[in-house]
């Protein structure tokens, strides 16, 4: 956590992560407007929030600003796509449409790099946080699998299959079961959240629709069992 309007300046100009941000709603100066123009170079957003809400952050001198930064450096996914194809490795990347909560962020990235998942991708915006309690439920899977965030998630899923990779969306929005899918191909999976799925923009251009086989009385799995399940699949095909 980074406080004070100086200092939250600084740390976006040395190029930190910042998680997220949040300014008190009413404030304004001199010093505010430069980090009003620092973070428009930097592309970054903030929550404008009552200063209750800061009180209860930190109650030091805290200006009317305070930041979080992330723990990890994300990654653009254009940077890796190529990589993996000139270590002559199969893609397989995991795409998470708006999964929110951080354990379960961090139970998904355990599983992902423990099957050999080149990256996770998900949105800038409605996105989990990557803050300790995701870093500590991945086992510290965090700190070693890719993850990119982008701003513009629908284009940033229109590369994946630009360039090569079949969009296999997961979800209860089809008949064919989630052992259909080729997965020696190079391969995007997606996942979305238990709230409201996959959105319909991706599933609309989705190369395949999986869902998994349910007998019991409860209706859906937790998304990151489901991840699991599905990114299993693809190892144990990839192992025959």
């Amino acid at each position: 956590m980074v406080f004070g309007i100086r200092a939250v300046v600084e740390a976006i100009r040395a190029g930190k992560e910042i998680e997220s941000l949040y300014i008190q709603r009413g404030i304004s100066g001199g010093l505010l407007n430069e980090l009003r123009i620092v973070m428009q170079e930097n592309g970054i957003t903030a929550q404008q929030v009552p200063v209750e809400k800061l009180n209860r952050i930190t109650m030091k001198n805290h200006q009317g600003v305070v930041a979080f930064i992330s723990p990890i450096t994300y990654q653009k996914i254009e940077n890796i796509i190529p990589d993996v194809y000139e270590r002559g490795e199969v893609p397989l990347v995991l795409v998470l449409d708006s999964i929110t909560d951080v354990r379960n962020m961090g139970a998904i990235a355990r599983t992902a790099e423990c099957a050999g998942v080149h990256a996770i991708v998900v949105p800038a915006k409605g996105s989990a946080q990557i803050n300790p309690d995701a870093i500590k439920t991945s086992a510290g899977a965090l700190y070693k699998i890719p993850v990119c965030r982008h701003d513009n998630f629908m284009q940033t899923v229109k590369y994946l299959q630009e360039a090569g990779l079949q969009l296999v969306c997961c979800t209860e929005k089809t008949n064919d079961y989630l052992y259909k899918p080729d997965y020696t191909a190079p391969t995007a999976i997606v996942m979305g959240s238990e709230e409201d799925g996959i959105r319909n923009d991706i599933i609309r251009i989705a190369d395949h629709l999986a869902k998994i086989p349910m007998y019991g009385e409860i209706e859906s799995l937790n998304v990151s069992v489901s991840a699991g399940v599905i990114i299993y699949e693809a190892v144990r095909q990839r192992s025959v």
